[in-house]
């Protein structure tokens, strides 16, 4: 069954990293996907800049961020920080099972800044957000391999 994605869609960090390392979903970050309007979350370009420890790496995140114009970085809203951790504390309680507390966080508040601005999650990540996602109703999400 083929699922229509239009409207907003927020990508995720793993779109990103699957077209560093593997040249993959270019279309996505590029805008070449059907009638999407596409957001970057100041969340995954931290996540970015981050993994960006070589010259080669730091103007690759360049690159990308330019690719989205500037009204299109988005940051969530204070509000959304409080939310996040009592979506953390119900999906994980005090987290003291997960070796890296940051990731979930920052799904997390990927997923609730989507969610308030009405766009779906695009990410590889489709069991963490599925799992946000019955906590978070409303929460649409869909695969970078669909790009109907």
């Amino acid at each position: 069954m083929a699922v229509s994605v239009t409207g907003k869609v927020l990508l995720d960090t793993n779109v990103f990293i699957d077209y560093l390392r593997a040249d993959l979903h270019g279309d996505w970050i590029f805008g070449g996907v059907g009638n999407t309007i596409r957001f970057l979350s100041s969340v995954v370009l931290m996540e970015l800049r981050l993994g960006a420890d070589t010259l080669r790496r730091r103007r690759a995140v360049d690159r990308i961020q330019t690719a989205f114009p500037a009204g299109r970085l988005i940051a969530p809203l204070p509000a959304l920080f409080d939310h996040a951790g009592r979506l953390f504390r119900a999906l994980h309680g005090d987290g003291s099972g997960i070796a890296d507390r940051l990731g979930p966080i920052n799904d997390l508040l990927i997923a609730l800044t989507a969610r308030q601005m009405g766009a779906t999650v695009v990410t590889s990540n489709l069991q963490e957000f599925r799992q946000i996602a019955t906590r978070l109703p409303g929460l649409k999400i869909v695969s970078p391999e669909i790009k109907v």
